[in-house]
């Protein structure tokens, strides 16, 4: 099977879905001419034309909006918000009216939208680019939000989100962009919702998403030569959330560590742990559930740092040992 980037994943979800269905179409910042901040969108300008790939003005609040009231009148739009971090800007559009409207006017209006972001650090841009907010979005009812880990799943999810009759946070952390996986040419979609074993283990379950779920697989094999079998959970989506394979995993090793780039005070993190000890998963628990997480502190421009700040090999691998 061929091997493509993330990026790439991405834009041929994008143009395939555009391909497909004419009222998909594609707005945000520099992402015409410019290709968008990461690449991600090289090509589609020439492809669909200035009508169907919008730039527009540097105003999240504006575009957002504007996505938003072409969903409820029957188009498709994916908006793209250059950084995680400027959610800040237009956080009212998407808490108080994405969100909601369909529960506010009875089911009779729907909001089929996508908002795709690069979010995540590692890249050296500092305390206002590098920022993981998914649980800000999982807080609120009437969101989905999904932050895919491989190629495969960037597209497969990508496309699941562009076709749901809801407004879907698609967050790609951008030190992903660049890996390599592969991807069928044929059309294929990933439901929402539904977690994935990245790999098999019976001794300890680490519980992850988006750039971490390497991150994970790294230390997995490197202990799985001292005879320790690791389980690897890729959550995929964080809303709706497979509490199923969450609950399943942790009977079937009875030790886990949760593990996630957001900040570990008050991240997603603990709902992944109270869905553990509300089930009856919490029986067959060996150790006290562990969470790796970044510090509470905002994102340093140091690499050095920077790299202080997010959970790290040495650290999973520490919290690992510390449940067997």
């Amino acid at each position: 099977m061929r091997e493509i980037t993330y990026a790439e994943a991405v834009r041929e979800a994008m143009s395939e879905e555009m391909r497909r269905d004419e009222n998909v179409f594609f707005m945000g910042e520099d992402i015409g001419v410019y290709c968008g901040a990461f690449g991600v969108s090289k090509g589609m300008v020439q492809e669909f034309g200035e009508k169907r790939v919008i730039d527009t003005p540097i105003s999240e609040t504006a575009f957002v909006g504007a996505g938003i009231g072409a969903a409820v009148t029957g188009m498709r739009p994916i908006v793209e918000l250059m950084f995680s971090d400027f959610m800040a800007v237009c956080y009212d559009q998407i808490i108080n009216q994405a969100a909601k409207m369909h529960f506010m006017f009875a089911g009779k209006v729907k909001v089929p939208m996508v908002i795709r972001t690069a979010a995540g650090g590692g890249t050296g841009a500092a305390a206002q680019h590098s920022q993981s907010l998914e649980q800000m979005y999982t807080h609120v009812p009437g969101l989905k939000v999904v932050v895919p880990s491989t190629p495969y799943d960037a597209k497969g999810l990508l496309k699941s989100a562009i076709r749901d009759d809801n407004c879907v946070m698609f967050l790609e952390q951008k030190k992903l962009y660049r890996t390599k996986g592969e991807v069928p040419e044929e059309d294929y979609v990933i439901p929402l919702g539904k977690a994935d074993i990245k790999r098999e283990g019976k001794d300890v379950s680490v519980i992850t998403y988006g750039r971490m779920v390497q991150m994970s697989l790294d230390v997995a094999e490197k202990l799985e030569k001292e005879g320790v079998s690791v389980e690897v959970l890729d959550l995929r989506t964080l809303s709706p959330l497979d509490t199923d394979a969450i609950i399943k995993t942790a009977k079937k090793t009875g030790k886990v560590v949760v593990v996630h780039e957001s900040v570990k005070f008050a991240g997603f993190g603990g709902e992944v742990v109270s869905t553990i000890m509300e089930s009856d998963a919490f029986f067959t628990l060996d150790a006290p559930v562990k969470r790796v997480g970044a510090l509470y502190c905002p994102v340093p421009f140091n690499p050095t740092l920077e790299a202080a700040v997010f959970p790290s090999a040495d650290r999973i691998e520490t919290a690992i040992r510390e449940v067997l």
